[in-house]
C-alpha cells in the first residue's frame, strides 16, 4: 500500500519538527517507489572473503527496521530484517547519525544500495558501513550522514507491524541474528535481582533465566534514558533484537517496554528454604559394560522442583568442576528416583527402561570409579558430597571402580560432607574397608529403585 502525497508531507513536516535542522539537512527522507531488490542478505555474506571489502556491484537489499535509538540503548546502528513476520535473514548497517528512529521508524521498509559500501565480519557477524582505519587496519565503521541518502531508502510503503519470532532461551541459537524475537517465561537471575540495567556510561551485561537454568545476556547501555531504572522483578516475556559474539546470543531491547513481566517468579515454585531430602542414592561403574553407567537420586521429603539445581563432577583429583548436570525442569516426586544415564541405548537394554536424563559421556554419570561428586541446589549451595573433592578415589574408602556406591537405606537425609559408613562401596580392590566384588549390570544394580 502506497503511502500518499499529502501523507508523506505531513511525515517530513513532521520530521522538521523533531530533528535539528543541521541533522535534517545532511540527510534527507527518500520515500521511493523505484528502487526493489535484486539480492539477499545470504548472497551479500557470501561475496566476503578474509578482508574487509568495498561492494563494487550494484546490489540492492531491503528489509525492515527492527531496532530504535529512541531510548539511547542503540547506537549508531540499524537492526533489519527480511520479512516483517517470519524473517529467515537479519543484518545491520553502521551509520552516523543520531535521532535515528526520526528517520527509519522501527516497522519501516528499506532499501540500501550496497554499491560504495564497505562489507566486514567481526566475532562471526558480518556488517556493512563506512570504512574505518586504525593503525592500518580496515575495518567497518559508520556511513557518513551526509551520504545516507545515497544509500539508504525508504519505502512509500505503509509502515509494517513487525511480528517478533517467539522462541525460548534454549532454541534462540536458531534464530537468525539481527532479527526480532520474544523470549516466553523468562526473568533476571537471582545474582541481578534489584540492580538497574546498566552501570553509568558502560555497556552492562545482565542476565536472563527461564525456569529450566537456561540463560542468555541483555546487553544494556550504560548511556540508555533507562540505565538508573531497577530491573523488573517477576516473570514474564521480552522482546529484543538477537545479536551474537562468535556463538554466544544475546539481547537488546528497545526500550523497557518491550518488557512484561505480570507472572510470579519461576523460584516461587522452588522455594529457597535448605532442602536436604534430596541426594545420591546410587553410582554405578559396571565392569562388563561403561554405556551402563549411571547416577540415582532419591527423594525422601514431598514432591520437588529441581529447577537451578546441578549435579556436578570432580575428575580424580580437581579441585574444580570437570563436568555438570543441568538438573532444571525436573520434578522429584516423594519417596522417587531420577536416573541419569550415560548412553540411553545401552541403558534400556541392559536394565529394560528408559532413563529420565541422558547426560552422556564424561558427565557426572560417566564415572570410572575414582570421581567426586557433589549435588548443588539453585542457590548454589552444596546438598550432597560423594567423595573428597581435591582426592582422587584410587584405593580409598570411594573408591567404585568396576563396582558401585549405594545409600545405607536408613539414610533419608543428605550430606555435605561425605561420610563412608552411610554408603555400600563396591569395587575391584577392597581398600580401606570397601567390598572387593566388582558388579555387573543390570544384576547387582538397582537404578530407579530405592528402598
Amino acid at each position: 500500500m502506497k503511502i500518499s502525497y499529502i501523507f508523506l508531507s505531513s511525515y517530513l513536516l513532521f520530521l522538521l519538527g523533531c530533528v535539528d535542522q543541521q541533522d535534517f539537512d545532511n540527510a534527507t527522507i527518500n520515500c521511493n517507489t523505484e528502487l526493489r531488490a535484486n539480492s539477499t542478505y545470504q548472497a551479500v555474506k557470501e561475496r566476503y572473503s578474509s578482508e574487509v571489502f568495498q561492494i563494487q556491484e550494484d546490489l540492492v537489499i531491503e528489509g525492515y527496521v527492527i531496532s530504535s535509538d529512541e531510548a539511547g540503548n542503540f547506537f549508531s546502528v540499524l537492526h533489519f530484517q527480511n520479512n516483517a513476520v517470519n524473517p529467515t535473514e537479519g543484518f545491520q548497517i553502521e551509520i552516523d547519525q543520531r535521532d535515528s528512529h526520526l528517520f527509519y521508524p522501527v516497522g519501516s521498509k528499506i532499501f540500501i544500495k550496497l554499491k560504495g559500501l564497505y562489507l566486514g565480519k567481526s566475532k562471526e557477524v558480518y556488517k556493512i558501513g563506512g570504512k574505518f582505519t586504525s593503525f592500518g587496519n580496515v575495518s567497518v565503521g559508520r556511513l557518513p550522514k551526509s551520504v545516507l541518502n545515497e544509500h539508504i531508502f525508504i519505502s512509500c510503503d505503509a509502515i509494517a507491524e513487525v511480528e517478533a519470532v517467539s522462541t525460548s532461551i534454549e532454541h534462540i541459537a536458531k534464530i537468525p541474528t539481527n532479527t526480532l524475537v520474544k523470549l516466553n517465561a523468562v526473568e533476571f537471575v537471582v545474582e541481578d535481582q534489584a540492580t538497574t540495567f546498566a552501570e553509568e556510561g558502560k555497556q552492562t551485561e545482565r542476565k536472563l533465566s527461564d525456569c529450566f537454568g537456561n540463560e542468555i545476556a541483555l546487553l544494556n547501555s550504560g548511556f540508555s534514558d533507562f540505565k538508573d531504572q531497577i530491573l523488573p522483578a517477576g516473570k514474564g516475556t521480552i522482546l529484543g533484537v538477537v545479536v551474537r559474539e562468535r556463538n554466544s546470543s544475546k539481547l537488546i531491547i528497545r526500550d523497557t517496554q518491550d518488557i512484561n513481566f505480570n507472572e510470579e517468579s519461576c523460584r516461587k515454585s522452588n522455594p529457597t528454604e535448605f532442602n536436604s531430602s534430596i541426594f545420591i542414592s546410587e553410582i554405578a561403574d559396571p565392569e562388563n559394560d561403561t554405556k551402563a553407567r549411571f547416577v540415582e537420586l532419591y527423594n525422601s521429603g514431598p514432591d520437588f522442583s529441581l529447577d537451578g539445581w546441578r549435579l556436578n563432577r570432580y575428575t580424580n583429583a580437581n579441585t574444580e568442576v570437570s563436568s555438570s548436570i543441568d538438573l532444571s525442569g525436573f520434578v522429584i516426586n516423594s519417596g522417587h528416583t531420577i536416573v541419569i544415564a550415560v548412553n540411553s541405548a545401552a541403558f534400556e537394554n541392559s536394565y529394560e527402561f528408559i532413563p529420565d536424563l541422558v547426560a552422556g559421556s564424561n558427565s557426572p554419570a560417566d564415572s570410572n570409579g575414582d570421581d567426586n561428586l557433589q549435588l548443588i541446589d539453585n542457590l548454589g549451595r552444596v546438598v550432597d558430597t560423594f567423595g573428597i573433592i581435591g582426592e582422587d578415589g584410587t584405593g580409598t574408602n570411594h573408591e567404585f571402580e568396576d563396582g558401585r556406591a549405594l545409600r545405607n537405606i536408613k539414610i533419608t537425609q543428605a550430606n555435605a560432607n561425605y561420610t563412608f559408613s552411610e554408603w555400600h562401596v563396591f569395587n575391584d580392590s577392597g581398600a580401606e574397608g570397601t567390598v572387593n566384588n566388582p558388579q555387573k549390570s543390570p544384576d547387582d544394580f538397582t537404578p530407579g529403585y530405592h528402598k
